[in-house]
């Protein structure tokens, strides 16, 4: 019986792993095969940079070292300790998902099981599930997409089922016999050498194999089908001050940045007839978003006269 000969790991895979040994990003939480480590960090940096998400990271893991101190705590903590990050729904969603692990009793160990956590996708079920516990998983993010699409010249669009699943697939394909290491080398190469939108092409160590760079289709690739349409919405805010005490208001459900507290919200300023005296602070302040654009004017208004409010 003759013997199988072993499957030679694909040339990407032995020069992305060469390129990764010297210049993979140093970060706390790869120190750790820990879950709940790793966890946290995933849902940080969930748009988010590695620089500043990693202060947050520290801080939560200093003030809750572990799942179980993070489930005890309430939403307004994690929230309040949250706050700068953006993003709130991850906030709530990682209390949930805390709650959820410590009533199973620990992580889970599959696939299956990290993607009935709350708030975690394919992506963070595949970064928990082979940095923690080994899984033969590849992770797909940004950063993998555009690697794979550029050295690939793979012109199919991220953004649609047929892509996600050609990519995913090509990534599954490429992975050593640890994944790990080639997780964190694809996202630490599309995170420092082939960015966007201008790539390191000229000392990139897979450039003589690279389609998008022979081909010259970097500045193209990846492909997206649709543009996201960014909506334009217009807030009014009222810093309502009566004797040293300020009003504000929670905001409801349905809505962006719920659950967090606001000053009085008018939808016209024509709306406001408290005793008191009423000056502008800053109009047509413009906040940019991924899908949204804010135009938010502000307005102070002083009184001595505590006035009724809205509920």
């Amino acid at each position: 019986m003759k013997q199988k000969r072993p499957i030679e790991t694909p040339l990407f895979t032995r020069e992305l792993l060469r390129w990764f040994a010297t210049n993979r990003r140093d970060l706390p939480w790869r120190e750790t095969t820990d879950p709940y480590a790793i966890w946290l960090s995933e849902i940080i940096l969930q748009q988010t940079r590695i620089q500043q998400g990693m202060d947050y990271w520290r801080r939560f893991v200093q003030r809750w070292p572990n799942v179980e101190a993070l489930a005890a705590a309430t939403e307004d903590e994690v929230l309040r300790e949250w706050q700068g990050l953006g993003y709130y729904s991850r906030a709530r969603n990682l209390l949930q998902a805390a709650r959820q692990v410590v009533e199973w009793g620990g992580f889970p160990h599959t696939m299956s099981g990290l993607l009935k956590m709350k708030g975690v996708g394919e992506y963070t079920a595949a970064a928990i599930g082979s940095f923690a516990f080994g899984l033969q998983e590849a992770v797909v993010d940004g950063n993998v997409y555009r690697v794979l699409a550029r050295y690939f010249g793979i012109e199919t669009p991220i953004d649609t089922t047929e892509g996600k699943k050609v990519f995913k697939a090509m990534a599954q394909s490429l992975l050593p016999c640890e994944a790990a290491a080639f997780n964190q080398a694809i996202m630490d190469f599309g995170a420092t050498q082939c960015t966007h939108p201008t790539p390191k092409c000229t000392v990139c160590p897979l450039q003589e194999t690279c389609v998008a760079w022979l081909d010259d289709k970097t500045g193209r690739l990846p492909v997206k089908s649709k543009r996201m349409k960014v909506l334009e919405r217009t807030l009014n805010y009222v810093y309502l001050r009566c004797k040293g005490m300020t009003a504000i208001h929670r905001r409801g459900e349905g809505d962006i940045w719920q659950g967090l507290w606001e000053p009085l919200r008018v939808d016209s300023i024509e709306q406001v007839h408290f005793q008191g005296k009423l000056a502008v602070v800053a109009e047509n302040v413009r906040h940019v978003l991924t899908h949204r654009l804010l135009r938010v004017n502000f307005y102070m208004l002083e009184t001595d006269v505590r006035p009724d409010l809205p509920d």
